[in-house]
Formats: structure tokens, sequence, C-alpha cells
């Protein structure tokens, strides 16, 4: 490779690492936030009533509430909500979520940073 083509090809390295390292800073920011998350899933629960006198017990339709399950240790929880808890779980389990994603793609961007730095210190490499 010529020194030229070395050159080049480390600017376009060093502008793909100051890119990473804003999108870093920026992922980073979601941690910094103080806003409170909750892991688990909001869904509407269908199910039986137990009634063998009421028509879900006789292929009619099943009962619906809102409920939350999550993991504790590792047993399985559920709990009915409210029409008021409802809607603020939803908030706060999405957040979660939304942590968990940025969680992922900073896992990403910091192997492709260490990448970038690699390829850095190879073209920039010189023989004794």
């Amino acid at each position: 490779m010529t020194d030229a083509a070395k050159r080049d090809s480390a600017s376009r390295l060093r502008q793909s690492l100051c890119r990473l390292r804003d999108e870093a800073a920026r992922l980073l920011e979601e941690f910094l936030s103080r806003e409170p998350h909750v892991r688990g899933s909001v869904y509407e629960l269908r199910r039986k009533c137990g009634k063998p006198s009421c028509a879900c017990a006789k292929g009619g339709a099943l009962h619906c509430c809102m409920a939350i399950t999550w993991s504790e240790g590792r047993r399985k929880r559920l709990r009915s909500l409210g029409p008021t808890d409802e809607a603020k779980l939803r908030r706060l389990t999405e957040r979660y979520r939304v942590l968990r994603r940025t969680r992922a793609r900073l896992l990403d961007v910091h192997a492709e940073i260490l990448d970038v730095v690699d390829r850095l210190e190879a073209l920039g490499r010189q023989e004794p």
C-alpha cells in the first residue's frame, strides 16, 4: 500500500472513530437519565374464572384483564393491573426495553471502536 493510500485509509478510520465516539456518548446519555424503569411485560390476560355456571366454562368468551409478568429469581410472577397502573407500568416497562436495546447497541459500538483502533494501529505501524 502506498503512503498516500495509507494516509487516506487512516483518515477514513479516524472519521469512523469520531463517529463511533459520538454515538457511544449519545448512548451513554440514556443511562445517565434518572427516569425509573420496570423489568417485565404488560399484556392482556384472558382466562376462565373457574365458576362452572359461567359462560367461559362452556366455551364462551373468556374474562379479560391487564397483567404484568416479571421474573424474580427463577420464578415467574404475575399481577393483575387496574386501569391507573396499566398506563404507568406500560411506560416503565417500555423504558426498560429501551435501556436493554441501548445497552446492546453500546456493546456493538465498543466492538466497532476496538476494531477501528486495531486497524489504525496496524496502518501506523513502522518497521524498526
